[in-house]
């Protein structure tokens, strides 16, 4: 739908219109309506291929292509086993879908930042882990949607390899720290200035949970 820049505009319906199979016309898009717009656009899950392209495998996703009127989603590893979920927020069809990652297991970091110079949760910094002589590149945002919110966290995917080799950390107040040597299956708690990673209590691991 295209909409026209005079607001006053009067757009007459292009053709006949059946009226048994939903078809509407607004003949001006300001105009109060009944109808909604946005409502049962089906939702597409794209996956990085790595190419500089994606695939959609929507029809594969296990139903997080519904066609209810979604109005946020977050992505949080919801059962902690390291693989980020989705959690998906509708109108209608259903308040809230939550959609578990059923990928291959695949071992994984988790990295929490504390912010001395900089903010408390480091937003904004870059973090840069390198797993097997590859960069993997992150930044440490909390994405915020309609109504939801992502939590301050980066999760770093590491196939098969049990550690990352070496990250850097490009803080927001401009200091650069690495560490080195962080295992799989954790979730580490890095603090500006600190040399020693902290730990938060949390294992991950492709099997179970423990605290």
């Amino acid at each position: 739908m295209t909409q026209p820049l005079n607001q006053k505009a009067n757009c007459p319906a292009a053709g006949a219109l059946d009226q048994e199979l939903g078809e509407f016309w607004l003949e001006n898009p300001w105009e109060p309506t009944e109808h909604n717009m946005s409502a049962y656009e089906r939702n597409r899950v794209l996956l990085n291929t790595h190419d500089g392209k994606f695939a959609d495998i929507s029809h594969a996703s296990g139903g997080a292509d519904l066609d209810s009127d979604s109005r946020a989603v977050v992505a949080g590893d919801f059962n902690e086993d390291g693989m980020p979920d989705l959690l998906v927020r509708n109108s209608g069809g259903g308040p809230l879908r939550l959609f578990t990652n059923k990928f291959p297991r695949a071992n994984s970091v988790r990295i929490e930042l504390r912010g001395t110079k900089s903010n408390a949760r480091g937003i904004g910094a870059r973090l840069t882990a390198w797993v097997d002589g590859k960069p993997i590149h992150r930044e440490m945002q909390s994405r915020n949607c309609f109504r939801g919110q992502e939590p301050a966290l980066v999760t770093f995917g590491l196939q098969s390899a049990d550690h990352i080799d070496r990250l850097v950390i490009e803080w927001p107040s401009g200091e650069q720290q690495e560490f080195k040597n962080l295992a799989a299956g954790n979730h580490h708690l890095l603090t500006e200035g600190h040399a020693t990673p902290g730990t938060t209590g949390v294992v991950i691991s492709n099997r179970e949970v423990s605290r």
